[in-house]
């Protein structure tokens, strides 16, 4: 019969995953001839067979890939028969050179190895790392395309006959699993007691009997490590936070399934589905009735528990001992009384450990015990965090492991670009053709270690994507580290620096995932973000076209008492909103317990360190201040967080249109004051953040609706750290949809400075 031969390309997430087999078990079933590979475009394979069975071929390789795998593009060309007779199908050894490629996620562990490794007759038997293709770490593991053993901290194991022999095999599930291990030759667990001495034993034993008498245990996963305690234990939560100085922030907790939320938090099917993905995120879901009682100390003050479910093998050992080592999975289907604080293993805003030595030094005095292993991190890669919405649909908190480093396809090709995102939250973005790679999550550019961080990782990214950048981007801010490191770059790189407003590239992040090229408003809703004017920017409203914008408002300013003091003291923005109204000689009575007040009275009245702002995260933090809810905070977005959880518990409140919008020189500015009078004098914090909330939704509706009357325009793009808050978010897609506009948000990567980087390299892509 007349035979043909094609050469395809499958572009995407296809290394790693188990593409190769797949492809290869196909081939056979079809009785076609050829090869399979991975190179640097992804998989590449030349098949030779029936001209009606390979029509059929891209289709097949798209609906019946692998679980992990995420197909972008299959190329197609017709090429030559072989001029030698083929024996079958065979996978080839992989080439490196013209990199296209994409290393896929870290997966949790699969169905298939959790049931062996809950087997006691398998071989693989309470065995921390076991995987296939189908699951475990890959971002966090190799160090350059393409991905093959040899290019991962794998490289060191050598494997035993018997786990050569799957390795080998195209038709066993194993086949070219780079982590493929077992005890007798894969990588193993280790106790060290507060000093780092040996501890004697089964590791996952000690270590349960430890977390059960409330120690803090260090526990070292696929990403970085962990600090472990007790949950039900408020004494060692408490514990925790003192030794890690996180007072007051939420922790995440882990449990062994979704049956084990009961009496903890509600979910559901959508919920429930979020949680159990293979990426594994930390979910925030509503609390429980009594959650708090239960759990006193994890969560104070807000509405929603951080949850995520076991990934790794070795945190299902954990579960898996304190219900008494049942055989097989249905145990998970039960409810089990174990949960864990799960917490990034970290000295206070440093970055992430991932080292066995660093950990040792570095968590001394914290942990009181160390589960260690000897297979080396490669890239640290702290847990993604999600926040359900309506319609199964989630908004990033956090997007780190198990996202990391999936790319954000865009609507156009264009230069490599690298952009060095934001001062906190910091994320960078390497766009590569029509593929945005978002970093994971960096942290607080305020610690010489995490901007050698945020250096390391930009290498190893460059390095793992072989893209050498046209262009790189940065804040418009000209002290940040993420701007000195982009000038220096485009020195030593001689390529073009960018410099982007900091709301204009919030604006740019949404358009940029939405795949859209038209002028839009923008309504940007932050802390602060420096103006092109040198001001203290944060509530915008913007028009934005490509790589252009036009301030059309802002909200009206307001002062700083003392400066920057004032963002983490919002008794201080309180005192500010009372200058405002004609009441600062109330300062020294309210605040009567803040020895400053007298002083900060003085400031308000005359002026003196006082910079003016429009930042809604400020406006958030003088209501948060009036109503008594937060006066100090301990961490960044505390007061906006503690007013969300208020209003949440009060229910839905009728907005009052305590509000004004004046047309002023600088454009539309709307005026809240009238709305945190009403907190000053309202007496109920919880129907006063109720009242916030409302009548701050109508408030941002309604401003966005002038200008929309007057440029014509009606898709609105939010962004910006308050669009996090849920009832605004959610309130504000309502009301500009009752006013005819369409809302574009952030779903792909976060609406907050964890996202910025995004943005920055669309503009930067813009300006050529």
């Amino acid at each position: 019969m007349a035979q043909q031969r094609q050469r395809l390309v499958v572009r995407g997430i296809v290394q790693g995953v188990g593409f190769r087999p797949f492809v290869y078990r196909l081939a056979r079933e079809l009785a076609l001839t050829g090869w399979v590979r991975n190179d640097g475009h992804g998989v590449t394979l030349e098949v030779q067979g029936r001209p009606e069975v390979l029509a059929g071929l891209p289709h097949r390789l798209r609906a019946e890939a692998p679980p992990l795998a995420r197909i972008e593009q299959v190329s197609c060309e017709s090429i030559p028969l072989s001029a030698e007779p083929e024996a079958g199908f065979s996978i080839l050894e992989s080439r490196k050179g013209g990199c296209e490629a994409a290393i896929g996620p870290d997966t949790c562990v699969c169905q298939s190895c959790l049931t062996e490794l809950f087997t006691p007759a398998d071989r693989r038997y309470r065995y921390a790392f076991i995987n296939c293709t189908d699951c475990g770490p890959r971002y966090t593991l190799v160090r350059r395309l393409p991905y093959d053993r040899a290019q991962t901290s794998m490289a060191k194991f050598v494997q035993c006959p018997q786990c050569q022999e799957e390795y080998t095999d195209p038709g066993h599930r194993r086949f070219h699993a780079e982590p493929n291990a077992c005890p007798e030759c894969g990588p193993r667990l280790d106790v060290r007691d507060a000093s780092g001495r040996p501890v004697a034993g089964d590791a996952v034993v000690e270590t349960l009997a430890r977390l059960l008498r409330g120690e803090i245990v260090a526990i070292k996963g696929i990403g970085g490590f962990h600090l472990a305690c007790d949950a039900r234990n408020a004494d060692a939560v408490a514990t925790l936070r003192e030794r890690k100085n996180r007072e007051g922030k939420p922790l995440a907790v882990m449990v062994a399934g979704p049956a084990s939320l009961q009496g903890l938090a509600e979910a559901g099917e959508d919920e429930l589905a979020l949680l159990s993905t293979p990426e594994r995120p930390i979910v925030l879901l509503p609390k429980a009735a009594g959650a708090d009682a239960r759990l006193t100390g994890v969560a104070p003050g807000v509405m929603q528990l951080g949850v995520l479910l076991p990934y790794t093998p070795l945190h299902y050992l954990l579960f898996h001992e304190a219900a008494g080592r049942p055989e097989g999975i249905d145990w998970l289907g039960a409810p089990q009384d174990l949960v864990l604080v799960m917490t990034s293993a970290n000295p206070h805003g440093e970055p992430l450990v991932i080292d066995n030595a660093e950990a040792l030094d570095g968590l001394r005095g914290i942990a009181d015990a160390y589960l260690l292993h000897d297979r080396e991190i490669v890239t640290r890669c702290d847990d993604s965090v999600l926040r359900p919405l309506p319609g199964a649909e989630a908004q990033f908190i956090r997007r780190s492991r198990g996202f990391t480093p999936r790319a954000v396809w865009l609507a156009q090709d264009g230069p490599a670009v690298l952009s060095l995102g934001a001062y906190l939250k910091n994320t960078f973005c390497v766009m590569r053709g029509r593929q945005a790679f978002l970093s994971q999550h960096i942290g607080d550019l305020d610690r010489p270690s995490v901007c050698v961080a945020l250096q390391e990782a930009t290498s190893h990214l460059l390095r793992l994507l072989e893209v050498s950048p046209a262009l790189i981007a940065h804040d418009l801010h000209p002290d940040f580290f993420s701007s000195r490191l982009a000038n220096d770059l485009s020195v030593r790189w001689q390529i073009p620096a960018v410099a982007v407003q900091h709301h204009h590239a919030h604006i740019a992040a949404v358009l940029a995932e939405c795949q859209i090229d038209e002028p839009v408003l923008g309504l940007a809703l932050d802390g602060v973000g420096l103006g092109d004017d040198g001001g203290a920017w944060g509530g915008e409203l913007l028009q934005v076209d490509g790589a252009h914008f036009q301030r059309l408002g802002h909200l009206r300013m307001i002062g700083m008492p003392g400066g920057d003091r004032a963002a983490q003291e919002p008794w201080r923005m309180a005192a500010a909103a009372l200058g405002l109204l004609g009441r600062a000689s109330e300062i020294p009575d309210r605040f009567a317990s803040e020895t400053g007040a007298p002083v900060v009275m003085q400031m308000v009245g005359q002026g003196v360190r006082l910079p003016m702002t429009s930042s809604m995260g400020r406006w958030f933090d003088a209501a948060a201040g009036l109503l008594g809810v937060s006066t100090r905070m301990n961490y960044e977005g505390q007061a906006a967080m503690l007013l969300e959880g208020l209003a949440g518990l009060n229910g839905p409140v009728p907005p009052e249109r305590a509000y004004a919008i004046h047309r002023t020189q600088d454009g539309l500015e709307l005026d809240l004051s009238l709305l945190i009078e009403c907190m000053a004098d309202i007496g109920d914090a919880q129907r006063g953040a109720a009242l916030f909330h409302a009548v701050l939704i109508d408030a941002l509706a309604e401003w966005v609706h002038q200008a929309a009357e007057s440029t014509g325009l009606k898709r609105v793009a939010c962004g910006g750290g308050c669009l996090m808050n849920g009832i605004l978010s959610q309130g504000l897609r309502q009301a500009l949809g009752g006013r005819g506009l369409r809302m574009l948000e952030a779903r792909a990567v976060p609406p907050g400075d964890g996202g910025l980087s995004l943005g920055q390299a669309w503009v930067a892509r813009k300006t050529r």
